[in-house]
Order: C-alpha cells, then sequence, then structure tokens
C-alpha cells in the first residue's frame, strides 16, 4: 500500500485526474491524502466532490478555508455572500447538494497516522500545541460541526481572537482553532497570528514567521503534512511536506508519496 499526499486541488478534477494515472493510483491498495481546499476557485467543484466522495474509504481528507466557506454558506444563520471569484453555484444547484455537503462536514480539521507519527493539517498549527492538544482540538470542533454546525459556522468568520490561550472557550475557542489549522501562514514567537501575510518567506514584516520555523514548537515531533500556502510552493524538510504548488493559479497539482518520497506533479 502507497500513501499519497495530494495538494490543493480547488475545484482542478481534470489535473487530479491524470496526476493519479501519473502515479499509477490503486483504489486496491492505495490511500489518498488530500490536504484541503477541495472547491472554490477552480471549474470543477461539484465534480471534485463526488469524485472524492466516490472513493470512500482510500481517501483521506482535512477541511481547508475554502471548504469551510462553503459549509458556512450553506448553513450559517446570516446569509452570507458569496466571495468575487467563488466558483460554487453548481454545488449549490446539484440534486446531491445536502448529501455532498453533509459529507463534507463530516471531514475533520487534522488526520493523524499513529504508526508513521504523521500528522495533516490544511495550513498549520501554533507553536503552543503538541500533538495531544491539537487531536483534541480538532475532535472539539469536529463535534461542533456535526452536531451544530449552524451555530458552528454563523460564528465562524472573523480573525480575533487572533493568539491561543488555554482559558479560550465557546465560538472564540472554535475560531482560534478553526483559524490557525486553515488560514495560518505567518506568526510571532508568542504565537500571534497574523493573517495579512501571504508572500514568501523573507518578504514578512519584522517580528514575524512561518508557523513552522518558530523555536521550541512543541509538534516538532510529528511529520506535518499541509498545504494552503502556495506562494511557498513544494516544501521538503525534516518532519515538513507543504504541497500547495498553486494549481488553480497556474501552478501545478502535485502529489506525494509519503512512504518512499516519490513526486509528481501535473
Amino acid at each position: 500500500m502507497s500513501r499519497i499526499a495530494i495538494g490543493d486541488l480547488q475545484g482542478c478534477l481534470k489535473e487530479l485526474k491524470t496526476l493519479l494515472k501519473k502515479c499509477a493510483f490503486s483504489s486496491d491498495c492505495d490511500e489518498l491524502w488530500f490536504v484541503g481546499d477541495l472547491v472554490n476557485r477552480g471549474p470543477e467543484s461539484l465534480g471534485v466532490l463526488r469524485f472524492i466522495r466516490a472513493l470512500g474509504a482510500n481517501a483521506k481528507i482535512v477541511l481547508g478555508n475554502h471548504d469551510l466557506h462553503l459549509l458556512a454558506l450553506a448553513y450559517s444563520e446570516n446569509s452570507l455572500k458569496k466571495r468575487h471569484g467563488d466558483t460554487l453555484q453548481d454545488i449549490f444547484s446539484a440534486p446531491d447538494r445536502d448529501s455532498l455537503l453533509d459529507w463534507l462536514r463530516q471531514q475533520p480539521l487534522v488526520h493523524y497516522d499513529l504508526k508513521h507519527g504523521e500528522l495533516m493539517v490544511h495550513a498549520g498549527v501554533v507553536p503552543q500545541w503538541s500533538k495531544e492538544e491539537i487531536l483534541q482540538l480538532a475532535a472539539e470542533v469536529a463535534t461542533e460541526l456535526r452536531e451544530r454546525p449552524r451555530e458552528l459556522l454563523t460564528g465562524l468568520h472573523g480573525n480575533k481572537p487572533d493568539q491561543w490561550h488555554d482559558a479560550l472557550q465557546g465560538l472564540e475557542r472554535f475560531r482560534l482553532v478553526i483559524n490557525a489549522m486553515t488560514r495560518l501562514r505567518y506568526c510571532r514567537t508568542d504565537g500571534l497570528i497574523d493573517f495579512k501575510e501571504k508572500g514568501m518567506p523573507g518578504t514578512q514584516a519584522p517580528g514575524l514567521y512561518p508557523w513552522f520555523e518558530i523555536p521550541h514548537r512543541k509538534s516538532s515531533d510529528l511529520r506535518l503534512v499541509f498545504g494552503h500556502w502556495s506562494s511557498l510552493g513544494l516544501l521538503e524538510r525534516t518532519n515538513l511536506l507543504g504541497l500547495d504548488t498553486g494549481c488553480v493559479w497556474g501552478g501545478a497539482l502535485t502529489a506525494y508519496c509519503l512512504d518512499d518520497s516519490q513526486c509528481w506533479q501535473v
């Protein structure tokens, strides 16, 4: 069995199918890890959801910020407006809309492979979180998303709070966890998140660091697989694998075998 991790799809179904042929994916034995942002900006978000749902147990998925934006549009009680550039209307018009959205909100914020010590998250984690805290916080959000989606998604949007504290409760706690796991790029050494900087490392304001370069990060003993950061490109470091290579922006879609480090791009 091979475990193949795939970068942000954002509705790029044709490229995904081509990539799976290129890496000789077999549904009989292989496992696909999707780093989130399955939908939006690209041309075939509906097709991507249908295709990945049909993979069943072969697919391990984490939610990205665009996936949660879709769910917020569907479930929020605030009648959120679509954003400029959204390509989600086909999903809302589809006859299987409800079943697809219900399936999507069952997906977690993190996937952890105990055997290999690898954890997949869409964007990142703040430096104060250990593995146990990451799993616990992601589980709390998953429970809310399953059992109280309207309450959670109605209060989802916003950049505050922007720093983790153990005393955070309720929607503020969930919002911080979701923002960190699906939107994080840069933060300060004390974990204060900056949501404005999106460029490649070296272009950020003084005092900010890529989340994975913060000294004494408690999750440094894990191999972390993530996406979200297209200007970062493919990142291969000890215990770090960044896979967003900007397919929807004219870059490539990347697949990476977690077992032997073979890499394919379309």
